[in-house]
């Protein structure tokens, strides 16, 4: 029996769900001063310092068929801070669903949270988002001699910085809580079961590396 089946359901719980923000705000109190004051409509200079260090995003996104997250990964300081009220975002090489960009040319609602390797800050913004491809402007983010295929635009509307609780409470960071890939299903084994044996998951594990390699950019 896995996990997941082990689990009790708390879906017909209705006795102990929260329904309205008076039962929340009950619950946990209102925000100190320091959680409101933090936030700003635009990036200051403290703020830009976390942005230029980050090498990995979280990009969140909405649209018509529902919620989308995706991991957004180049070097540090990919986004780069065109002015204190819009920052540019490369899209490189990836699997070709684009869901985080369908999203934005139907609701351009976005939200990024950024992490930086050693810190337990971490930086969000929520903002409006459109996508362009200009070609001098994707030509601006070239790596390796590979342009952007797209840069997404995103106009701040709010920046704040998140306290290190989470990342403390996760051990992110230390290596020796670092979890061995071997333990874990691989790419490969979870397509040949999602894809009913159609897909050779050992083929798919053993090519990925050189084929990863050739499309990083």
């Amino acid at each position: 029996m896995s996990a997941i089946e082990t689990l009790p359901s708390a879906a017909s719980d209705t006795a102990n769900t929260v329904r309205t923000v008076e039962q929340l705000e009950a619950l946990y109190g209102h925000p100190g001063e320091a959680s409101l004051v933090k936030e700003l409509d635009h990036i200051i200079p403290e703020y830009a310092a976390f942005i230029e260090a980050s090498p990995f995003v979280a990009l969140a996104t909405c649209g018509p068929e529902g919620l989308d997250c995706s991991p957004r990964g180049d070097l540090a300081g990919f986004v780069r801070i065109s002015d204190p009220r819009t920052v540019l975002m490369p899209d490189r090489r990836g699997n070709n669903r684009a869901d985080s960009l369908k999203n934005i040319i139907r609701d351009p609602r976005v939200a990024l949270l950024f992490l930086v390797p050693g810190s337990g800050t971490t930086m969000r913004i929520n903002g409006r988002a459109t996508v362009s491809i200009d070609p001098q402007l994707c030509a601006s983010f070239t790596v390796e001699g590979k342009p952007a295929r797209s840069v997404t635009v995103i106009a701040v509307d709010a920046v704040y910085f998140q306290c290190a609780r989470a990342i403390r409470r996760s051990d992110l960071w230390n290596p020796d809580r670092h979890v061995d890939p071997k333990s874990l299903p691989t790419p490969g084994q979870i397509l040949e079961i999602t894809s009913r044996k159609s897909i050779d998951g050992a083929a798919y594990d053993r090519e990925w590396p050189e084929r990863a390699k050739a499309s990083m950019w």
